[in-house]
């Protein structure tokens, strides 16, 4: 049987202050592998221009995943639209989705009416918990921009996650649409938060 050898890092703790040295090795990983896209969640678009930042000087492509317009406020889109189309017009695809591992399901869940939890927000969960809230991130953001044809299913993408802001997981991942979500498979794991 064959293997190989490859490095992990693991951050100290959690959260925005990991973005950088996040970027760093998304782009290593994804040149030493020969991918071509990185796909990064990004709220505000700060996280987005570290990575836009990070691949300069490659042909890698930046696909970054953000909340849809309303997320936490009606009628507002989080993401500055400055940095947006500034982005846009260096080539960068970035995408609004709506969280397909909560969504509607949250909204029944959270009803007093329905109640209860749902498959999806167990799975999300199981993916946020056991191993890291970047982990379920990265991973929704890759069924997000595979379900909007920013990426497809036929080639590995570097997928890079984090709990609130900024990134602190970065990962390898077989892309899948939301519909086969069984097919979608974590790969790698090439950083993640050892306490969270």
């Amino acid at each position: 049987m064959g293997y190989s050898e490859k490095s992990i890092f693991y951050f100290d703790n959690y959260g925005k202050e990991n973005t950088h040295d996040a970027a760093k090795f998304a782009v290593s990983r994804a040149l030493e592998l020969g991918l071509t896209t990185i796909v990064v969640a990004s709220t505000s678009g700060s996280t987005a221009v570290a990575f836009h930042e990070a691949m300069k000087g490659t042909d890698l492509q930046l696909v970054v995943v953000t909340h849809v317009v309303g997320f936490r406020e009606p009628g507002v889109w989080e993401f500055d639209s400055t940095i947006a189309a500034r982005l846009r017009a260096e080539g960068v695809t970035i995408i609004a989705g709506t969280h397909v591992l909560s969504g509607l399901e949250r909204a029944l869940s959270r009803s007093a009416k329905v109640g209860g939890g749902s498959r999806t927000e167990a799975i999300a969960e199981a993916l946020r918990r056991t191993i890291a809230v970047g982990l379920k991130v990265a991973v929704e953001c890759v069924l997000i921009a595979t379900d909007q044809g920013a990426i497809g299913v036929d080639e590995e993408v570097v997928a890079v996650g984090g709990w609130a802001e900024g990134a602190d997981t970065v990962c390898v991942i077989r892309p899948a649409h939301t519909a086969s979500y069984f097919d979608l498979q974590v790969r790698e794991i090439v950083a993640m938060p050892r306490n969270r």
